[in-house]
């Protein structure tokens, strides 16, 4: 056996669902390369730190990481440290500077050649590669982080909405959707895997086909994915303005389209959504939810508020939290306003100051705490499909998710089997008897 197929490699990969499909690309490759993967980075000899670098909470999180990789190096626990993902790409010139312990720097329009590259590194070389983050690639097999029963879908690349606050259209370019063809390609492939719940996801599915077929061609590829042998598909990140009648129907109509929604609406205030390059106000997100609800008879809304936003009044804020509170979003996160350098929000002169930001964000928080309790306690009593996610030695308890439940994201429903066996990956059904500390607590039927 050659010493490249004994060297051990430990992904670590952070932020969002999109750039944990980059590094299941890029591990699918470093396995045809010979490669071997263990979790922890101490025992492995090459690390691959997929970076975030969305906000400065992202971008903190990922410096920590690097940081902890480099006193693994020093020590002689680990050979070399190779980086990826947004913030390797959104700082080129500077990462190799400010980090000299890195042996790699690639972005994201390189992760094809990450094999080639860490040929290299193992020579001494000390690699910087950087292409046109157009070029990204979004074929190629992959091999999956997240449990078998569900995976991640990418349907489009980049952004074109450029919001005022965000980085990704100058981190990941141009908004650029799959062929449809290749999408069903790889689902039908995932189906036949075994996966039973397939989440699409881009910086906005809704735009979805506009760029390839001059049309929003959400719908079409939804029903082509629905003729596929899978239990869920999960739709995220879909942008208030794109959700047509026609999506709408889908959604209504195909049993295989859970009724959940991702909404990023941000605020509700239409001065600040203008600022922010948004469209629509109060009166058209309201008219949104009601025709969501009305149509969709027990749909689960999910949506992210920016709290602090340059300008924002303590009038615009009280109203955001009126909005919500009259709403009743089901899944709601928030975000204290981020200035990211390079975006235009971050030259505005009228800045809120950070602990008004985070206090803000807090108060949401808190409310929705409170809101989510009255939903769990309202919802006791109630019979649920559950998809069955691991068993909690410590607790004594099963836990999984509903269709309401999105990975990761949303938290889990605790259960007991009644000395049933059961698996992760079942469904099962679980009657709901009381709510712990925000947790919904049941036990099969």
């Amino acid at each position: 056996m050659s010493e490249k197929k004994l060297t051990k490699v430990a992904m670590v990969s952070l932020g969002c669902a999109k750039n944990q499909v980059d590094a299941e690309m890029m591990m699918a490759r470093l396995a045809d390369a010979g490669y071997a993967f263990v979790e922890e980075p101490g025992v492995s000899d090459i690390v691959l730190l997929n970076t975030c670098g969305f906000i400065t909470a992202a971008k903190e999180e990922a410096i920590e990481w690097l940081n902890e990789l480099i006193e693994l190096k020093k020590e002689g626990r680990i050979k070399f440290i190779c980086v990826t993902g947004c913030l390797s790409e959104r700082y080129r010139g500077e990462f190799a500077e400010l980090f000299p312990e890195v042996d790699a720097v690639v972005g994201i329009s390189e992760y094809e050649k990450i094999a080639e590259v860490f040929e290299k590194m193992q020579k001494g070389e000390k690699v910087l590669t950087f292409g046109e983050k157009e070029q990204h690639t979004m074929e190629g097999k992959r091999i999956l982080s997240t449990a078998p029963h569900y995976a991640y879908m990418r349907i489009a690349d980049g952004c074109d909405n450029c919001c005022t606050y965000c980085a990704i259209p100058q981190i990941r370019g141009r908004f650029r959707s799959r062929p449809m063809e290749k999408i069903v390609e790889e689902a039908r492939d995932l189906a036949n895997d075994g996966v039973k719940e397939l989440i699409l996801i881009a910086q906005d599915t809704t735009r979805y086909g506009l760029d390839l077929y001059g049309k929003l061609a959400l719908p079409e590829l939804l029903n082509k994915l629905c003729e596929l042998d899978f239990k869920w598909i999960r739709l995220l990140y879909c942008y208030p303005e794109r959700i047509t009648d026609e999506l709408i129907s889908v959604i209504k109509n195909q049993p295989k389209i859970v009724k959940y929604l991702d909404i990023p609406m941000q605020h509700c205030d239409g001065a600040l959504l203008k600022k922010m390059n948004r469209k629509g106000d109060e009166n058209s997100l309201r008219e949104l939810v009601a025709k969501l609800r009305r149509e969709i008879p027990g749909i689960t809304l999910r949506t992210t508020f920016i709290t602090g936003f340059p300008g924002e009044t303590e009038e615009q804020f009280n109203k955001l939290g009126e909005f919500a509170e009259e709403m009743k979003f089901e899944r709601m996160g928030c975000f204290a306003y981020s200035e990211e350098e390079g975006t235009p929000a971050a030259s505005f002169p009228d800045q809120v100051d950070e602990e008004v930001r985070e206090h803000r964000k807090e108060i949401l928080e808190e409310q929705q705490d409170t809101r989510v309790e009255a939903l769990y306690e309202s919802m006791t009593g109630e019979e649920v499909e559950v998809v069955v996610e691991g068993y909690d030695r410590y607790l004594e308890h099963y836990f999984g998710r509903s269709a309401a439940f999105a990975p990761e994201i949303d938290g889990m429903i605790y259960f007991t089997a009644k000395g049933k066996k059961v698996a992760a990956g079942d469904f099962v059904k679980i009657r709901l008897n009381r709510v712990v500390e925000n947790n919904l607590i049941g036990e099969i039927v």
